[in-house]
């Protein structure tokens, strides 16, 4: 046999399986998904969104940077999916918010804010979320139509009362800006304040917002 005919194999056999382009292998880890949002999580937090790139993202979580445009597309679709883990903890305020009678329900909300922003755990990728939200529009509609789906609208049908979007709104938005004083901006003494007092001076607030005349 020839040296051609050694290099090109003989008839009917089979050569290396050929990879699709933009495809990741069928060996790839199940838990490459959530490493890529791990990774996306991370950089967006530490860079914010203008600064953070897929590049960054792909090297950071160990993968090529076609492995994340297959599962997320652009990096404002990596933003979003990010997001939407992240924000999952926020997502089950409203039920939080039916779970008990009418005139309780500024604290529950307030409590159950404020216990997601002093957990660690929920709190990093929430201000990675927020610091992006702040210093870029696209970063920001993403942020605000998670918020008015996801948390807003349904917070405002448990309470079946005249401008129930606009109090929801207005309720959030005193737990948001304090939230954002509190970890973002870190302003003194509410920075290092006790959150039990940060809780009871505001519930009485939000529940004027969601309930008041």
């Amino acid at each position: 046999m020839s040296d051609a005919a050694r290099t090109a194999g003989e008839p009917g056999e089979p050569g290396p399986p050929a990879r699709r382009r933009g495809r990741p292998p069928r060996t790839e880890s199940a838990g490459t998904r959530d490493r890529i949002l791990t990774a996306a999580r991370a950089e967006f937090s530490e860079r914010g969104y203008d600064k953070a790139s897929v590049r960054g993202i792909a090297k950071a979580a160990g993968v090529d940077p076609a492995l994340v445009h297959h599962y997320f597309g652009t990096k404002e679709q990596v933003f979003e999916a990010s997001v939407e883990v992240a924000f999952a903890p926020v997502v089950r305020a409203p039920d939080a918010v039916a779970e008990g009678p009418l005139d309780g329900v500024g604290e529950r909300f307030t409590r159950f804010v404020f216990g997601v922003w002093e957990n660690p755990a929920t709190r990093t990728p929430l201000l990675a979320i927020v610091r992006s939200a702040v210093n870029n529009e696209t970063a920001a509609a993403v942020f605000r139509r998670l918020v008015a789906a996801q948390l807003l609208h349904r917070i405002a049908a448990q309470l079946d009362l005249p401008d129930a979007e606009l109090r929801a709104e207005l309720a959030a938005a005193q737990l948001v800006g304090t939230a954002m004083l509190r970890y973002v901006i870190k302003v003194e003494p509410l920075a290092s304040a006790d959150p039990e007092q940060i809780i009871a001076r505001l519930a009485p607030v939000v529940q004027g917002h969601l309930t008041g005349p």
